[in-house]
């Protein structure tokens, strides 16, 4: 019989199957201190949580019979998961619970804002009739720019398709075939900010999406387009969006999140007549409170049981003699996937790994999943692990492709990633361990290097002409951009070549703008690694 504590408040619907199966015994004790959970944790096999109960490394160490922690819900802020990893606990979350929850208030949100709702509302239920002031828009024929295509984006697409709306569609792994599958138009960030009259984000916060949406592009949006934020706080500048609704370019906003939350009193949007707000609803339904709990019981039911298991959000168990030989790799395969991301331009449809060497002998799955996180977190940032890794790329199409070789290519080991793009690229980057030197990048396409992957770097393509190498490091310079190594690599004279700079701190987007201007420079590009 396998016992499970539910120590935060969870509908009995919720956790029907638990409660339901005849093998497993259900405890329902909440708002136990950590005391108290400690003292009586260890008689549990696994462990039912939300938000409010911390599970720390003291009660993970008094779980000697903990297999599973559930969090009913996506974040696990509130779970000490390399204390889990050690312990050999699998943590999972539920994903998916709340995605049809958020498409929904996405689009309440949408009709809201094109029919001034809260606005007629308010000034309806204070005693004034007032029809004239409310002139609304039709979402028919109207043009709806998403900006990330995954489980919300796309649920989002669907219903904007049956009300009549064409979509234009951007995610970064979305390729022709999953667009022409999802009934939507490929089409570029750049594009969307130019053409849609209304957009909606669903993207992570990352330092890529930060404030993506910002001054710039609302100076070239069409005059009257509508934006709606139900993702994350920060990917749209709040400040510069105000300024282009009193501007008039944006007719409105509707906001369920903010980059500060609460945010504070005297915000722009609280008072604003052209801003509807919502206190971060996205996912306060019955539905998908019962939902993720009804998921999550099911993924603790399986692993109690020893049967396949999905969202686990901590690293899988993998035989000790293999984990030796992988684990040196784990950071520098993630930095691999992360290069190959960063110089990548279009959108990935495969990720090819090649193993040489004595990694081609043994299982690498584990370090797969570090490559594959390296290449997804540029674009999806903390919602990717290495768990859900393979799991993430599935989803949008992303084929990992796994070949090995006992030929050791001039190294014992030799790490080679090739992203695929749908317009027939290719980008690859090989790396390995070197006794000594530690990580390194040896080959880059076509060109051999020795590269250090960590840092901020400037990779440069350029033709192999006198003078290229001191215009820009006079460049650089005059931009206070100190240089701190430098690496040039070419297949033939006069040819194609590239230049790798490791520098001190971040480029400024407009030194890499000038250095493109430079003669006989084809592209420059800032690559960030940890």
């Amino acid at each position: 019989m396998f016992k499970v504590l539910v120590s935060d408040p969870i509908s009995d619907l919720g956790i029907q199957q638990l409660m339901d199966a005849p093998d497993v015994q259900v405890d329902k004790k909440t708002g136990l201190t950590e005391d108290e959970l400690t003292a009586i944790i260890g008689e549990y096999d696994g462990l039912l949580v939300r938000s409010q109960t911390r599970v720390t490394e003291r009660i993970m160490n008094a779980g000697t019979k903990l297999k599973v922690v559930g969090r009913a819900g996506v974040g696990v802020d509130n779970i000490d998961l390399e204390a889990a990893t050690k312990r050999g606990i699998v943590v999972i979350n539920a994903p998916d619970g709340n995605t049809i929850t958020t498409a929904e208030h996405t689009f309440a949100m949408m009709i809201a804002l094109a029919r001034h709702i809260p606005q007629a509302y308010a000034k309806t239920v204070s005693g004034t009739w007032d029809r004239k002031s409310f002139l609304g828009v039709e979402l028919r024929n109207k043009t709806l720019g998403v900006m990330g295509m995954g489980r919300i984006g796309s649920e989002v697409a669907k219903r904007a398709k049956a009300f009549g709306m064409n979509i234009l569609a951007f995610d970064p792994f979305l390729t022709e075939e999953r667009a022409d599958k999802l009934e939507v138009k490929l089409a570029s960030v750049d594009a969307i900010i130019r053409n849609a009259d209304f957009i909606t984000v669903h993207t992570p916060l990352t330092p890529e999406t930060r404030h993506m949406i910002a001054r710039p592009q609302f100076e070239v949006m069409k005059p009257g387009m509508r934006i709606v934020n139900c993702a994350r706080g920060g990917i749209i500048d709040e400040l510069a969006l105000v300024e282009a609704i009193d501007e008039g370019i944006v007719a409105g906003a509707a906001f369920d999140v903010f980059e500060q939350e609460p945010p504070q009193e005297d915000h722009p949007f609280l008072k604003h007549p052209k801003v509807i707000v919502t206190p971060h609803l996205g996912a306060s339904t019955v539905e998908a409170q019962e939902n993720v709990a009804i998921d999550v019981s099911e993924q603790v039911l399986n692993i109690l049981r020893n049967e396949p298991f999905k969202n686990a959000v901590n690293f899988p168990l993998v035989a000790a003699s293999v984990m030796s030989k992988l684990q040196p790799y784990f950071p520098l395969g993630e930095k691999l996937g992360s290069f190959a991301a960063q110089i990548t331009a279009h959108a990935v449809n495969e990720i090819h790994v090649d193993y040489a060497g004595e990694l081609a002998e043994v299982d690498n799955q584990a370090l797969t999943r570090y490559i594959v996180k390296g290449v997804l977190e540029r674009h999806l940032g903390s919602e990717v692990n290495i768990v859900n890794a393979m799991h993430l790329a599935k989803n949008r199409d992303l084929h990992v492709v796994v070949s090995q070789t006992p030929k050791t290519k001039g190294f014992t080991n030799l790490v080679t990633v090739t992203l695929k793009t749908q317009n027939g690229g290719e980008r690859l980057v090989a790396g390995t361990l070197l006794h000594g030197y530690g990580e390194r990048i040896v080959r880059l396409d076509k060109f051999p290097v020795d590269i250090a992957p960590e840092g901020h770097q400037i990779l440069i393509s350029h033709n192999d002409k006198p003078g290229i190498i001191g215009r820009v490091g006079t460049l650089l310079g005059e931009n206070n951009v100190n240089i701190a190594s430098m690496q040039v690599g070419r297949k033939v004279i006069g040819g194609e070549a590239i230049m790798f700079l490791t520098v001190d701190k971040d480029v400024p987007k407009d030194v890499l703008v000038k250095l493109t201007g430079l003669h006989d420079l084809n592209t420059a590009q800032e690559i960030v690694l940890p």
